[in-house]
C-alpha cells in the first residue's frame, strides 16, 4: 500500500473527478483483500457483504463515498490505495456509460463528450 495517493497521470480526467467513488457500492470477492494476497486491498478498508464478497468502506450507504478516496469531487482526487485498488475500480473505464451516470449525478461535465452529455 503506498503512504501517498497516487494521481492516474497529469492528462487524465479522473484525477480532477472522483465521481465513480462517490456514486457505486464498490463490491467484490473477499480473496482480493490482504487477508489472502499480499498487496491486496487492506482488509481494514472493507466491509463483509456476505461469505463471498466485501465492499470498500463507504461505498455500502444511500450516498456512498469510498474510504480510499482523498480530495473533493471535480477538483482534485486521488486513490490512497491506488495500486491495490480492488478489481471494480481496475475495470472501471473513463468515458464509458456508468462514468457518464456518475459524472451526470455530480455534475461533473468537464470531460463528457458532447454526444454523451
Amino acid at each position: 500500500m503506498s503512504s501517498t495517493p497516487t494521481p492516474l497521470s497529469d492528462n487524465n480526467p479522473c484525477i480532477i473527478c472522483g465521481a465513480c467513488c462517490v456514486s457505486f457500492r464498490v463490491s467484490f470477492y473477499w480473496g482480493e483483500t490482504t487477508t489472502v494476497q499480499v498487496g491486496g486491498v487492506p482488509d481494514e478498508l472493507t466491509e463483509k457483504i456476505n461469505n463471498h464478497r466485501v465492499a470498500m468502506r463507504g461505498t455500502n450507504q444511500k450516498n456512498p463515498r469510498c474510504i480510499a478516496l482523498d480530495g473533493e469531487i471535480s477538483q482534485l482526487v486521488s486513490c490512497s490505495i491506488y495500486d491495490n485498488r480492488p478489481s471494480p475500480c481496475r475495470e472501471f473505464v473513463a468515458g464509458e456509460p456508468r462514468c457518464i451516470e456518475a459524472r451526470l449525478k455530480h455534475g461533473v461535465l468537464d470531460f463528457i463528450p458532447a454526444s454523451c452529455a
